[in-house]
Protein backbone atom coordinates (compact mmCIF):
# COMPACT_ATOMS: atom_id res chain seq x y z
CA UNK A 1 0.00 0.00 0.00
CA UNK A 2 1.11 3.55 -0.58
CA UNK A 3 2.23 5.61 2.36
CA UNK A 4 -0.86 7.36 3.74
CA UNK A 5 -0.86 10.72 5.50
CA UNK A 6 -1.57 10.07 9.18
CA UNK A 7 -4.92 11.83 9.74
CA UNK A 8 -8.12 10.75 11.43
CA UNK A 9 -9.96 10.95 8.08
CA UNK A 10 -7.47 8.58 6.48
CA UNK A 11 -7.76 6.21 9.44
CA UNK A 12 -11.58 6.22 9.13
CA UNK A 13 -11.35 5.58 5.38
CA UNK A 14 -9.01 2.66 5.98
CA UNK A 15 -11.35 1.25 8.64
CA UNK A 16 -14.24 1.43 6.14
CA UNK A 17 -12.05 -0.25 3.53
CA UNK A 18 -11.10 -2.97 6.00
CA UNK A 19 -14.76 -3.57 6.86
CA UNK A 20 -15.62 -3.82 3.14
CA UNK A 21 -12.73 -6.25 2.57
CA UNK A 22 -13.86 -8.42 5.47
CA UNK A 23 -17.40 -8.46 4.09
CA UNK A 24 -15.95 -9.41 0.71
CA UNK A 25 -13.97 -12.20 2.31
CA UNK A 26 -17.09 -13.52 4.09
CA UNK A 27 -19.01 -13.39 0.79
CA UNK A 28 -16.25 -15.24 -1.07
CA UNK A 29 -16.02 -17.82 1.70
CA UNK A 30 -19.77 -18.47 1.52
CA UNK A 31 -19.59 -18.53 -2.28
CA UNK A 32 -16.90 -21.21 -2.08
CA UNK A 33 -19.13 -23.32 0.17
CA UNK A 34 -22.10 -22.96 -2.19
CA UNK A 35 -19.95 -23.77 -5.21
CA UNK A 36 -18.52 -26.82 -3.44
CA UNK A 37 -22.06 -28.01 -2.72
CA UNK A 38 -23.03 -27.47 -6.36
CA UNK A 39 -19.92 -29.37 -7.48
CA UNK A 40 -20.83 -32.31 -5.24
CA UNK A 41 -24.38 -32.34 -6.62
CA UNK A 42 -23.19 -32.21 -10.23
CA UNK A 43 -20.57 -34.87 -9.50
CA UNK A 44 -23.26 -37.23 -8.18
CA UNK A 45 -25.34 -36.55 -11.31
CA UNK A 46 -22.28 -37.13 -13.49
CA UNK A 47 -21.57 -40.53 -11.92
CA UNK A 48 -25.22 -41.61 -12.29
CA UNK A 49 -25.35 -40.45 -15.92
CA UNK A 50 -21.97 -42.04 -16.68
CA UNK A 51 -23.31 -45.37 -15.38
CA UNK A 52 -26.35 -44.98 -17.64
CA UNK A 53 -24.07 -44.17 -20.58
CA UNK A 54 -21.90 -47.22 -19.87
CA UNK A 55 -25.01 -49.44 -19.70
CA UNK A 56 -26.35 -47.91 -22.95
CA UNK A 57 -22.97 -48.46 -24.60
CA UNK A 58 -22.86 -52.10 -23.47
CA UNK A 59 -26.41 -52.65 -24.76
CA UNK A 60 -25.51 -51.00 -28.07
CA UNK A 61 -22.42 -53.19 -28.40
CA UNK A 62 -24.52 -56.31 -27.81
CA UNK A 63 -27.13 -55.10 -30.32
CA UNK A 64 -24.39 -54.41 -32.87
CA UNK A 65 -23.00 -57.93 -32.44
CA UNK A 66 -26.45 -59.41 -33.01
CA UNK A 67 -27.07 -57.22 -36.06
CA UNK A 68 -23.68 -58.07 -37.57
CA UNK A 69 -24.34 -61.77 -36.93
CA UNK A 70 -27.65 -61.45 -38.79
CA UNK A 71 -26.64 -59.19 -41.70
CA UNK A 72 -22.87 -59.36 -41.81
CA UNK A 73 -20.72 -56.24 -41.63
CA UNK A 74 -21.33 -55.28 -45.25
CA UNK A 75 -25.07 -55.87 -45.03
CA UNK A 76 -25.32 -53.78 -41.88
CA UNK A 77 -23.19 -50.99 -43.35
CA UNK A 78 -25.83 -50.38 -46.05
CA UNK A 79 -28.72 -50.57 -43.61
CA UNK A 80 -30.44 -47.13 -43.73
CA UNK A 81 -29.72 -44.80 -40.85
CA UNK A 82 -32.49 -43.34 -38.75
CA UNK A 83 -34.09 -40.14 -40.02
CA UNK A 84 -32.44 -37.11 -38.40
CA UNK A 85 -34.25 -34.20 -40.05
CA UNK A 86 -36.24 -33.22 -36.96
CA UNK A 87 -33.93 -34.62 -34.26
CA UNK A 88 -32.97 -31.92 -31.76
CA UNK A 89 -31.08 -31.07 -28.61
CA UNK A 90 -32.97 -29.30 -25.85
CA UNK A 91 -30.77 -27.25 -23.57
CA UNK A 92 -32.07 -25.79 -20.33
CA UNK A 93 -29.95 -23.11 -18.73
CA UNK A 94 -29.61 -22.24 -15.07
CA UNK A 95 -27.09 -20.49 -12.85
CA UNK A 96 -25.38 -21.06 -9.51
CA UNK A 97 -23.65 -18.01 -8.03
CA UNK A 98 -23.31 -16.53 -11.51
CA UNK A 99 -21.86 -19.70 -13.03
CA UNK A 100 -23.87 -20.70 -16.10
CA UNK A 101 -24.98 -24.34 -16.03
CA UNK A 102 -26.98 -26.34 -18.50
CA UNK A 103 -28.85 -29.59 -18.87
CA UNK A 104 -29.07 -31.18 -22.32
CA UNK A 105 -31.44 -33.75 -23.73
CA UNK A 106 -31.39 -35.27 -27.20
CA UNK A 107 -34.69 -36.06 -28.85
CA UNK A 108 -34.52 -38.37 -31.85
CA UNK A 109 -36.46 -37.68 -34.99
CA UNK A 110 -40.16 -38.38 -34.89
CA UNK A 111 -40.23 -39.37 -38.55
CA UNK A 112 -40.00 -43.09 -39.30
CA UNK A 113 -36.67 -44.46 -40.46
CA UNK A 114 -36.27 -45.24 -44.16
CA UNK A 115 -37.35 -48.75 -45.09
CA UNK A 116 -34.59 -51.32 -45.33
CA UNK A 117 -34.29 -53.84 -48.17
CA UNK A 118 -33.94 -56.65 -45.62
CA UNK A 119 -35.35 -55.36 -42.30
CA UNK A 120 -34.68 -57.26 -39.11
CA UNK A 121 -35.43 -56.88 -35.41
CA UNK A 122 -31.68 -57.06 -34.69
CA UNK A 123 -30.86 -54.10 -36.93
CA UNK A 124 -33.76 -52.07 -35.51
CA UNK A 125 -32.64 -52.88 -31.96
CA UNK A 126 -29.12 -51.74 -32.92
CA UNK A 127 -30.51 -48.46 -34.28
CA UNK A 128 -32.51 -47.84 -31.08
CA UNK A 129 -29.57 -48.78 -28.87
CA UNK A 130 -27.24 -46.27 -30.53
CA UNK A 131 -29.92 -43.59 -30.31
CA UNK A 132 -29.94 -44.25 -26.54
CA UNK A 133 -26.13 -43.86 -26.50
CA UNK A 134 -26.43 -40.46 -28.21
CA UNK A 135 -29.07 -39.34 -25.70
CA UNK A 136 -26.96 -40.48 -22.74
CA UNK A 137 -23.85 -38.81 -24.19
CA UNK A 138 -25.66 -35.47 -24.47
CA UNK A 139 -26.65 -35.54 -20.80
CA UNK A 140 -23.19 -36.60 -19.62
CA UNK A 141 -21.52 -33.94 -21.78
CA UNK A 142 -23.66 -31.15 -20.34
CA UNK A 143 -22.92 -32.19 -16.75
CA UNK A 144 -19.19 -32.53 -17.52
CA UNK A 145 -19.22 -28.95 -18.83
CA UNK A 146 -21.03 -27.83 -15.67
CA UNK A 147 -18.36 -29.45 -13.52
CA UNK A 148 -15.61 -27.74 -15.48
CA UNK A 149 -17.19 -24.28 -15.12
CA UNK A 150 -17.99 -24.78 -11.43
CA UNK A 151 -14.47 -26.00 -10.71
CA UNK A 152 -12.94 -23.00 -12.49
CA UNK A 153 -15.10 -20.53 -10.55
CA UNK A 154 -14.42 -22.35 -7.27
CA UNK A 155 -10.64 -22.12 -7.77
CA UNK A 156 -10.92 -18.46 -8.75
CA UNK A 157 -13.02 -17.65 -5.66
CA UNK A 158 -10.63 -19.52 -3.36
CA UNK A 159 -7.67 -17.55 -4.77
CA UNK A 160 -9.49 -14.27 -4.24
CA UNK A 161 -10.50 -15.18 -0.69
CA UNK A 162 -6.93 -16.19 0.15
CA UNK A 163 -5.57 -12.97 -1.35
CA UNK A 164 -7.94 -10.97 0.84
CA UNK A 165 -7.22 -12.98 3.97
CA UNK A 166 -3.49 -13.53 3.59
CA UNK A 167 -2.30 -10.42 1.74
CA UNK A 168 -4.65 -7.47 1.49
CA UNK A 169 -6.23 -7.52 4.96
CA UNK A 170 -2.92 -7.98 6.84
CA UNK A 171 -1.33 -5.22 4.75
CA UNK A 172 -4.26 -2.91 5.44
CA UNK A 173 -4.11 -3.77 9.17
CA UNK A 174 -0.40 -2.91 9.25
CA UNK A 175 -1.00 0.40 7.47
CA UNK A 176 -3.87 1.26 9.80
CA UNK A 177 -1.82 0.31 12.88
CA UNK A 178 1.04 2.49 11.63
CA UNK A 179 -1.29 5.46 11.09
CA UNK A 180 -2.87 5.02 14.54
CA UNK A 181 0.56 4.80 16.14
CA UNK A 182 1.69 7.93 14.31
CA UNK A 183 -1.51 9.76 15.33
CA UNK A 184 -0.90 8.85 18.98
CA UNK A 185 2.67 10.15 18.70
CA UNK A 186 1.41 13.40 17.16
CA UNK A 187 -1.17 13.79 19.94
CA UNK A 188 1.52 13.22 22.56
CA UNK A 189 3.79 15.77 20.85
CA UNK A 190 0.92 18.28 20.80
CA UNK A 191 0.19 17.63 24.49
CA UNK A 192 3.87 18.11 25.43
CA UNK A 193 3.99 21.25 23.31
CA UNK A 194 0.89 22.63 25.05
CA UNK A 195 2.36 21.94 28.50
CA UNK A 196 5.56 23.76 27.65
CA UNK A 197 3.64 26.79 26.46
CA UNK A 198 1.43 26.82 29.51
Amino acid sequence: MTEATPTRAVALELMDERRAMREGYVFLDEKCLLLAGAIMGELARYHALARELAAAHDAATDALRAAVARHGLEGLSVYPAAAQADARFDVQRRSVMGVPLQDAAWHPAGAPAPAAAHPSPEAEACRRAYAAVIAATAAVGAVAGNLERLSLEYRRSVRRARALQDVLLPELDRTLAGIETRLEELEQEDAISMRRRG
